[in-house]
């Protein structure tokens, strides 16, 4: 089971905001686990922290804003793509402004100073959101995201503009390993056609060819042109050549594309869980893909707690001769088949429901229906596997219950259904009493949930 991360020790950028011009300090500390992204406005009064989820994202004209209240800060995707490139999970970050620096116009810089800053795993374990049904999202205007199952993070993205110089583009990453060199350092773009509406809206005061891709696409008149120009502060060039304008060459010929990806991963960056999964992006943007982590955000608080992963092809940490030495029950009060996971803190294990059982002889012998009190005695088995694993000698033991508490049957048990169990510790061991949280999944859904204490007792 893979770890929360965080950073090692604090690191610092500065630089403007692409729309307010503002000079502005950025300082990134470790957090605590199960922190997850925090910004703190350390330039206002209470010094007011805003979490970084999508649900608090109130403005996506150019970049992501969150908002509470009067309390506003923007441009925060490239920073929150180089955090969830890196696997961090945990870090608070303190403003002294409402923008986070634009720097180059990319995540390069971000990416720069986690590596050299290095990062440190926590004891807590990672929670991932996995993906084990298409998701999908359309808007107005052709923008289309789907979600899919993979077995990592991976991104692929087309973007479509009606334009002499800039039509059709795509790009994909498989793998966030690869975000520094492929990604990060895709720098921000712009039309030429949109500038003046963004500076008529009090927008990219801070913007320039050093931080930023102008694309000049539409003819102009020479007289407009340079007055547009000397507007933004870049030089006077001839009206007639089409093209980029930039300081920098273009690091890719598909440079806008693998930038548009960047922003995906930072918008998506916003669910608060890493993504196991696949996005297919067309025509992406800052509003689609926030209504898309919204989305997400939604089936993460229908499904509370996620089904873990089953792939009946693997071995399993226990078979059921191993479980048979670890556990007394046998036939036919042994419910469970097999451990399919299992660290210091949880496991899960699988017990396939079939016609054969015999308690359905008696319950009901014309509408099958597994007893709830099985379901608690399956998770108190796998609990006890659980425990048992932490011992030197674990056969010389025994579990028993003490007490069970806050049951919950969601839907019946039948048979046919494969139930997977999910019990972690609730608290550390003392003096042999346990307490343990369970779960019962059919599916992607729950069947039935309990808490439990049990003692372990010496008995050979």
């Amino acid at each position: 089971m893979q770890k929360q991360i965080t950073l090692k020790e604090s690191f610092v950028l500065k630089g403007k905001g692409l729309h307010t011009g503002q000079y502005i300090t950025a300082v990134f500390n470790p957090a605590p686990e199960n922190h997850g992204y925090k910004i703190q406005r350390v330039d206002l009064e209470g010094e007011p922290i805003i979490d970084c989820l999508a649900e608090n994202v109130a403005d996506t004209q150019r970049g992501t804003v969150l908002v509470m209240g009067d309390i506003r800060i923007s441009t925060i995707e490239h920073a929150m793509a180089a955090l969830y490139s890196a696997g961090v999970d945990n870090v608070l970050i303190q403003l002294d402004g409402p923008e986070m620096p634009i720097l180059d116009g990319s995540a390069i810089l971000f990416c720069q100073e986690i590596n050299r800053v290095g990062v440190v795993e926590q004891n807590a374990n990672k929670d991932f959101y996995i993906v084990k049904h298409k998701m999908e999202i359309k808007g107005d205007n052709g923008e289309h995201i789907i979600l899919v199952p993979d077995s990592e993070f991976c991104v692929n993205t087309m973007i479509a503009f009606n334009s002499k110089v800039l039509a059709s583009q795509f790009a994909t990453l498989d793998t966030l390993k690869d975000f520094e060199t492929e990604i990060a350092s895709a720098r921000t773009f712009v039309f030429v056609r949109e500038i003046e509406p963004l500076l008529q809206a009090g927008l990219i005061k801070g913007g320039d060819l050093d931080n930023a891709i102008v694309i000049y696409e539409n003819e102009l008149p020479q007289e407009r042109y340079d007055s547009l120009a000397d507007k933004i502060g870049i030089p006077h060039k001839d009206a007639t050549q089409l093209g980029y304008i930039n300081n920098k060459p273009l690091t890719w010929p598909n440079e806008t594309a693998r930038h548009k990806l960047l922003d995906i991963i930072g918008d998506l960056a916003l669910i608060g869980k890493p993504i196991k999964g696949r996005v297919i992006a067309t025509k992406p943007g800052h509003t689609i893909n926030n209504k898309f982590a919204r989305l997400i955000r939604k089936d993460i608080r229908r499904h509370e707690v996620q089904c873990p992963n089953y792939d009946p092809n693997a071995e399993p940490v226990m078979d059921i001769n191993r479980i048979r030495e670890l556990l007394p029950h046998r036939y036919p009060m042994q419910l469970v088949d097999k451990i399919i996971d299992i660290d210091e803190n949880y496991i899960v294990g699988v017990k396939n429901v079939t016609s054969n059982e015999p308690f359905f002889v008696g319950h009901f012998p014309e509408e099958p229906v597994m007893p709830g009190v099985l379901l608690v005695e399956a998770m108190a088995q796998a609990g006890g596997l659980l425990v048992l694993n932490t011992l030197e000698e674990p056969e010389k033991w025994s579990t028993y219950f003490m007490k069970i508490d806050n049951v919950k049957f969601r839907r019946k048990v039948v048979p046919g259904d494969t139930l997977i169990f999910k019990v972690k510790l609730l608290a550390p061991v003392r003096r042999g009493i346990s307490s343990m949280g369970g779960f019962i999944f059919v599916g992607d859904n729950i069947v039935a949930e309990a808490e439990f204490t049990a003692q372990m007792v010496k008995n050979k």
